[in-house]
């Protein structure tokens, strides 16, 4: 598949054929022509990030937050139904997959005009190149880890000449935290400057400590336990970074469910009781407590995140950066009190939390051994980030109940290709069976 010259296309196809979550991009770069001067790669960059914070969240929260059923899905359109039905009959033809695979090839494609043609701009000061380049090996790497958290194989590159060849996703994985490793490195030689937030990155995000936070998160997915450790380590708990919105170019997840209204929160997080703590505090900050029946399921109002337009949502969350920690130090059988201390600063945590998600719950008591603490990670997780896109991926590392069988926390392992894609990529690989 010659993605460059195609993938625009599909995606605004996708886009438009679904009327779900069309999002505005007005500082995208206007073509081709630009990436060879100082502006239009300033452009992209602006572009980039915005493209991967709206219309890329939008469908991965659509599509992997229902197959994890955090969501329901309950609009009569084909597209919704079937998300939400999901196992072995989600069809390849399924719109909201397309659009998963699509926005993530546009992301990388973006990525890599800006990786290919930026160090070639003369007039780019250098403290302004490095984070040019971080950001787009940042977020090449997210596209890239995305892919591999939905798809069991994918593509590193796009291509112009050739349809793109597929890697198992731990090869999906390893090339993520490469350029995460690229990214660190040409920030830590030459550290941006106010120029790049000024010019690019706004007061809202911050490259370097999201750059060592999705180094935490990626290797971690991976498996790389000590080095999500490390990298957890190094942010900076005190600081944030935030995607910002506007009215024209707005929240996702305020589109979602406030103007598309095709689906609706699963009460409790979607958990079943055994994994929800009643009198969770952070119940209040994701929810409005107006509850419905939708299809036989209690569902409620969405507020956190969600609650307008224009207001910012986490690239991650500082809990989060706690609880790598502690899985991280319990699959490599390291202390299980330091495992405990950090579980523990989420759960107890009554008020700081620079995003207002406060748990406010209890000291844990129940078994301290790996796996019992283990368990407790993951109902934290499921808790605190909730809608993130990343439940998915965790019911697969941490073992959970899995379709065919059990529906409970996800209705698919892996999602299968597109049709579009398949029908323009011989290499695409055989669809998953569920």
């Amino acid at each position: 598949m010659k993605i460059r010259y195609t993938i625009l296309t599909v995606v605004m196809l996708a886009l438009t054929s679904s009327c779900e979550l069309d999002q505005v991009n007005p500082n995208a770069a206007a073509g081709e022509q630009v990436i060879g001067t100082r502006e239009g790669i300033v452009a992209l960059s602006i572009g980039l990030r915005q493209y991967y914070s709206t219309t890329g969240l939008s469908s991965v929260i659509l599509a992997s937050s229902t197959t994890a059923r955090e969501m329901k899905g309950f609009a009569t359109f084909t597209t919704v139904l079937e998300l939400e039905a999901g196992g072995a009959d989600l069809p390849t033809a399924n719109a909201g997959i397309l659009n998963y695979w699509s926005a993530m090839q546009r992301v990388m494609t973006m990525c890599e005009d800006v990786i290919d043609n930026a160090p070639q701009i003369t007039s780019i000061e250098p403290a302004l190149l490095s984070g040019i380049m971080g950001q787009a090996y940042l977020f090449k790497a997210m596209a890239l880890a995305e892919l591999a958290m939905a798809f069991p194989q994918a593509n590193i590159s796009t291509d112009v000449s050739a349809p793109v060849q597929f890697v198992a996703r731990p090869q999906v994985f390893a090339e993520a935290i490469r350029l995460l490793d690229l990214g660190v490195s040409a920030v830590t030689a030459t550290p941006p400057d106010a120029s790049f937030t000024s010019a690019i990155a706004g007061p809202d995000f911050d490259l370097v400590n999201t750059l060592y936070a999705m180094e935490a998160r990626i290797n971690l997915m991976a498996g790389n336990y000590q080095k999500a450790l490390d990298n957890a380590n190094l942010v900076d708990l005190a600081k944030t970074s935030r995607f910002a919105y506007t009215t024209q170019s707005p929240n996702p997840l305020y589109t979602l469910f406030n103007v598309t209204k095709s689906y609706v929160p699963r009460d409790n997080f979607g958990l079943p009781a055994n994994l929800y703590y009643a009198g969770d505090q952070r119940y209040n900050f994701y929810f409005n407590g107006i509850k419905t029946v939708v299809g036989g399921e209690v569902t409620v109002g969405l507020t956190g995140f969600a609650a307008s337009q224009t207001t910012p949502i986490p690239v991650y969350l500082t809990d989060e950066i706690k609880l790598i920690k502690a899985e991280a130090i319990l699959r490599l059988n390291g202390s299980l009190s330091d495992a405990l201390a950090q579980i523990n600063a989420v759960r107890t945590q009554i008020s700081g939390d620079p995003f207002g998600v406060n748990a406010g719950l209890p000291p844990y008591a129940g078994e301290v051994t790996s796996d019992a603490l283990l368990l407790e990670v993951y109902k934290q997780r499921c808790a605190e980030l909730y809608l993130s896109g990343l439940k998915w991926e965790d019911t697969r590392r941490f073992n959970r109940p899995a379709p065919p069988a059990d529906l409970s926390e996800r209705n698919r392992i892996f999602y299968p290709y597109p049709d579009q894609e398949r029908l323009n990529n011989p290499n695409t690989p055989e669809d998953p069976a569920i």
